[in-house]
């Protein structure tokens, strides 16, 4: 049976709103995946996430990193939202790791396999959180932007790294994918990039398809990138 709850939890005095799914059919103690959210926030799409992951037996968890569980719903307001962790990635990163500890405090959690992945802005994030230093088995970024954070020294990634990636992406050029695998490797990372050609940014999320922005759903690409992400949980994760 699907069981879900809100969790709140906090950073420091904002007070953060998270999604939490399982499966309570299955006794004992599961691994668990953070979900992190793109720039609209902890949305149904990061929800619906979740509750799949619940569903192919982890604890799916989607993380709020805005605060208040806030939505943008205009361009404008997703900027406003997303600006201040983007010009603070010492923000972002703590605002990231307050989610996996608050999910580690849980009774159903098994805190020796926990992994993260998110979408667009939460890739990022999920690769932040990987870059923390905590103690991860896999970060999973669905068209994430792949930049490391300025003037903030990486800690020893333990995590597993697979990026999913669209080659047409404007957000995220093909140099950026090379710097990105450069860092990767130069960190001593299991690393992997999987590129889907002819394939831009959001390509996962039908709300986001926007061709003037180059977010644009891919029904191929999303069904591929899932499988992929469900091949490394299950390496990950071994039964």
């Amino acid at each position: 049976m699907l069981q879900t709850s809100k969790i709140e939890y906090s950073d420091g005095h904002i007070a953060l709103e998270g999604y939490c799914a399982l499966n309570s059919s299955k006794p004992g103690k599961k691994p668990v995946v953070l979900v992190v959210h793109d720039w609209s926030g902890r949305n149904d799409f990061a929800c619906q996430k979740a509750e799949q992951l619940a569903e192919l037996g982890y604890v799916g968890f989607a993380v709020d990193m805005y605060g208040n569980g806030q939505l943008g719903k205009t361009v404008e307001e997703k900027q406003a939202l997303i600006k201040p962790l983007m010009e603070d990635r010492a923000l972002l990163r703590q605002r990231i790791v307050a989610a996996y500890e608050t999910v580690a405090r849980l009774a159903a959690v098994n805190t020796a396999r926990m992994a993260v992945m998110g979408f667009c802005f939460g890739g990022l994030c999920a690769l932040d959180l990987a870059r923390s230093g905590v103690d991860i088995k896999g970060a999973v970024s669905f068209h994430g932007l792949l930049m490391p954070p300025p003037n903030l020294p990486n800690k020893k990634i333990h995590a597993k790294v697979l990026a999913l990636h669209g080659h047409d992406d404007p957000m995220v050029l093909p140099a950026q994918v090379a710097a990105f695998q450069q860092e990767m490797t130069a960190a001593h990372v299991d690393w992997q990039v999987h590129v889907y050609g002819n394939v831009q940014h959001a390509f996962t999320n039908p709300v986001a398809h926007d061709p003037t922005m180059g977010t644009v759903y891919n029904g191929l690409a999303d069904k591929r990138s899932w499988v992929s992400m469900r091949e490394f949980f299950a390496e990950i994760f071994p039964q």
